[in-house]
């Protein structure tokens, strides 16, 4: 194993009693989601989110459901690579009983209704189920109908992330899941995954903590196939530099291998429709995304709240290294980069 972080291996509140301070016990990673979120109030600074994303060659679908204290925010996007065309809804809705995310990864269903829109997901033993409706903004309704699957034994990159004592995330980042299902927007009706001939893959980013005022970060994953084999990728970066913590692994057949040395990330904000590369300066993963499609999303709110993403789409290529030293290379893998800038 390449990290000489600590591996969590059973259940962990994230804060202390008083709900303000981070649990030393905390501090570390586990290959399930362990931690229990018992953020108490905090000037309005605890965030909370699940991310989904359904990637296929041609097309992405994601959610979130998002409680930043002061209001929650949920929606659906789509995107088809090929054309161009995207589209969806979001709503923002009180936070607090109307949209409770569970303290510990997947415990309860999580429903959000308001208006055209509509969201439920809920986890059994096979995995996540999703059914969400909408109308689009020139008047056709959407729908999305979709399982992502979670294999008994599938593990999953989980680590806090500490600034100090007051200010940490824990995230729980989930990647090659398989999923299937359909989206339909107006008559258009799409399948993936399953029996359709089309591949999809199922990635989880969870957020539970307090962020500086602003910050930074890399992310990025993607799933595929070399032979017989399943290989996911994890790796992010800016963000966790100097915590001694990483979100940095891939998978093979769903076991985790952990990395705990921070990536070297290059590309061009400015043009991020050229390559992107990432790589381990210890050697583990090397690889490059040839994008696709990027989802540029700028909201400038005030001068202290804001977002500016990129998060571009595509192919990688490259090579992963498994705590074994079994070396894999792979040329055909659907994933994604993002550099987001976030005051808040």
């Amino acid at each position: 194993m390449t990290t000489n972080e600590r591996e969590i291996t059973s259940p962990v509140d994230l804060c202390l009693p008083n709900g303000r301070e981070l649990n030393p016990a905390a501090r570390g990673w586990s290959r399930f989601p362990l931690h229990h979120d018992n953020l108490g109030p905090y000037h309005n600074r605890n965030k909370r989110w699940d991310y989904w994303a359904i990637i296929s060659r041609d097309f992405v679908v994601s959610c979130v459901v998002a409680d930043i204290d002061v209001f929650g925010l949920a929606d659906i996007y789509w995107a088809d690579f090929a054309t161009g065309e995207s589209g969806g809804s979001a709503v923002v809705v009180p936070s607090g009983d109307q949209l409770r995310l569970p303290a510990t990864v997947g415990a309860h269903p999580v429903v959000v209704t308001s208006g055209d829109f509509s969201l439920s997901l809920h986890d059994d033993e096979r995995g996540t189920h999703f059914r969400i409706t909408w109308r689009e903004s020139d008047g056709r309704d959407g729908e999305v109908e979709m399982t992502v699957e979670n294999p008994i034994g599938h593990e999953s990159l989980n680590v806090v992330i500490p600034w100090d004592n007051e200010i940490f995330n824990f995230t729980s980042k989930q990647q090659a899941r398989a999923a299937h299902g359909f989206r339909r927007v107006g008559e258009e009706t799409w399948s993936f995954g399953g029996d359709s001939g089309c591949d999809a893959w199922g990635v989880l980013d969870v957020g539970r903590g307090r962020w500086p005022d602003s910050i930074v970060w890399n992310w990025g994953g993607g799933a595929g196939r070399v032979g017989e084999r399943t290989i996911g990728l994890q790796f992010g970066g800016k963000w966790t530099e100097g915590s001694g913590a990483t979100e940095n692994a891939v998978l093979v057949d769903g076991r985790l291998h952990k990395i705990g040395r921070e990536l070297i990330f290059d590309y061009d904000w400015n043009h991020p429709m050229e390559p992107w590369t990432v790589r381990d300066p210890g050697g583990q993963l090397e690889l490059t995304l040839f994008p696709r499609y990027d989802k540029y999303t700028h909201t400038d709110v005030s001068a202290t709240l804001g977002s500016e993403v990129h998060q571009v789409f595509g192919r990688m290529e490259g090579s992963l290294t498994t705590d074994d030293g079994e070396t894999l290379y792979f040329n055909d893998v659907l994933g994604f980069i993002e550099e987001a800038r976030q005051r808040w």
